[in-house]
């Protein structure tokens, strides 16, 4: 089910640049905001998902209806392009293009087909993962550790979607047709659901064991909080040895949180509100935020590499044999073949020798994961820095900084390193994270825990979309290229993949901090 849900959301999210910026007619500034905002909402959407499976339908519930609303939307989505093709054909030819703008309508039914598949994608990317996890009991020792597998080997079968996708879809998109390349997708998930449902006599299924779901508990630890915001934590222990309550032994961070477990000071009662394990439950969901907001940039960086990077790419030289070119986007499946690749051999050869070191059942820890993935994100900002200085250099070199619809005379394999280290970034962060966020949460909670995960991304795309409209005022206007001129000869992703890479440095150092000071859940 992963593994064609990533093949079509990535059949759409790896070109949709190409589509905005070819049959839209958008500039190259305005189609990255638009890709930015789309990836951001399709991320963001698993929060209420996650909300929705967790606390009234089930993860197994919200997987069907979130599948179905994504496959109207991926078949709306198919219709609208063959309408714009239908409509192109009409246009007036000139000797070099048949294409015309479309109408208002065309492109309002296109983003409203984008959304509902951004919308479905919410229902089910959140409880997928964690439905997968759930079917590992915990209690039984082998399970538990092929568990941290499973997270590597989901995450395989995961790029391996993206990858195909990548190869092929993107190919037929380019080269044969948009509105054949956006069906295939939907075919595809129809079939995944299909086989998905075969399973569902012999699935696990979390039992509610809670007569309140975990968001109500959780909400009335904050609630309660703020009403004895003004109880001192010793007051709270006298009112306890009062009582004659036995002490509590509660972690030592947020402990302004165990304000909860009390009435109000003016109150005559002296009877707890909340238990000691809501309170931990709260406690836990609070620890999981520093984390959280310490990742967001490198959600910033990953984007860059289906905008920007697939854009860098189209003006190079792309000629794999005569008459043949590579279209840019499928350059994005280098970053799945290196993930691929790369766990096979994490799982298997790097974490026995480093389990064999460090004692820890996953070789290392999950927040040392994360950080190593980080490291790799700034180094792929940097090269691609280098990359973009050598680019325009032989632009000016060659005579062709006006002259932006010329090949530049530079291999797009040049472009290799900058993908290969974000894909090994990829491998250590995003399953490092998934992993964390996963197990880290209450165990109602691990859809949302995961939406988290995922929602690290969704900001990290509108903070890239905020950050490119920011800059293209700025740098741009009186007559000046901006950073992000539709003539790339004249742009300066240079200056922009350096701010990444230093933006992405300050992330790590701040991360170190916080990860240093977090206490792994009991």
């Amino acid at each position: 089910m992963e593994l064609a849900e990533r093949f079509a959301y990535f059949g759409i999210a790896s070109n949709l640049i190409t589509y905005l910026t070819g049959p839209i007619g958008q500039s190259t500034a305005t189609a990255a905001e638009n890709v930015n905002a789309w990836t951001g909402t399709s991320f963001l959407f698993p929060v209420i998902g996650a909300f929705v499976a967790d606390s009234f339908l089930g993860r197994y519930r919200t997987i069907v209806v979130g599948s179905l609303i994504c496959i109207l939307g991926l078949g709306l989505l198919t219709l609208s392009t063959a309408i714009s093709s239908f409509n192109a054909s009409n246009c007036p030819s000139t000797d070099t293009s048949t294409s015309c703008s479309p109408s208002s309508f065309q492109v309002v039914f296109f983003f409203f087909s984008l959304y509902l598949v951004a919308f479905g994608q919410g229902g089910y990317k959140s409880c997928v993962q964690a439905f997968g996890a759930d079917q590992f009991d915990e209690k039984d020792p082998q399970e538990r550790k092929a568990k941290s597998s499973f997270f590597n080997w989901w995450y395989f079968s995961m790029c391996s979607g993206i990858l195909v996708a990548r190869l092929i879809v993107v190919y037929v998109q380019d080269n044969l047709s948009w509105t054949f390349g956006f069906g295939i997708p939907c075919i595809v998930m129809v079939i995944a659901l299909f086989i998905f449902l075969l399973g569902i006599k012999t699935y696990r299924y979390s039992a509610k064991v809670e007569k309140k779901n975990a968001f109500q508990r959780i909400g009335q630890v904050f609630v309660a909080t703020i009403r004895n915001w003004r109880s001192s934590c010793s007051a709270i222990a006298l009112e306890e040895e009062a009582c004659g309550s036995p002490p509590h032994h509660s972690s030592e961070q947020f402990k302004f949180v165990d304000k909860a477990q009390f009435v109000p000071n003016d109150s005559k009662e002296l009877e707890k509100v909340c238990s000691l394990s809501d309170v931990e439950e709260a406690k836990a969901v609070l620890r999981l935020f520093p984390i959280w907001a310490s990742c967001l940039l490198f959600g910033v960086v990953d984007v860059q590499f289906s905008t920007l990077c697939t854009k860098q790419g189209a003006t190079m030289d792309r000629s794999i044999s005569p008459g043949f070119d590579i279209p840019p986007a499928s350059l994005q499946s280098l970053m799945s073949l290196s993930i691929v690749s790369f766990i096979a051999i994490y799982d298997r050869i790097i974490v026995p020798i480093a389990r064999n070191v460090t004692g820890e059942p996953s070789g290392i820890t999950m927040l040392q994961r994360i950080g190593t993935g980080m490291f790799f994100s700034a180094l792929s900002m940097a090269i691609a820095t280098v990359v973009e200085m050598k680019r325009l250099e032989i632009a000016r070199e060659y005579g062709l900084v006006d002259e932006p619809n010329v090949t530049v005379p530079m291999s797009i394999w040049w472009l290799i390193p900058q993908y290969v280290a974000a894909g090994v970034a990829d491998a250590f962060t995003s399953i490092g994270m998934q992993e964390f966020f996963y197990d880290q949460v209450p165990r109602e909670l691990r859809s949302v825990g995961l939406s988290l995960y995922i929602s690290a991304f969704g900001v990290g795309s509108f903070i890239s979309s905020f950050l490119i409209s920011i800059i293209g005022r700025v740098t741009g206007g009186e007559g000046r290229d901006s950073w992000f001129a539709n003539n790339l000869n004249r742009a300066h992703l240079d200056y922009f993949y350096w701010l990444l890479a230093g933006l992405s440095t300050v992330q790590l150092i701040a991360y170190l901090y916080v990860a240093k000071k977090y206490v792994y859940k009991r």
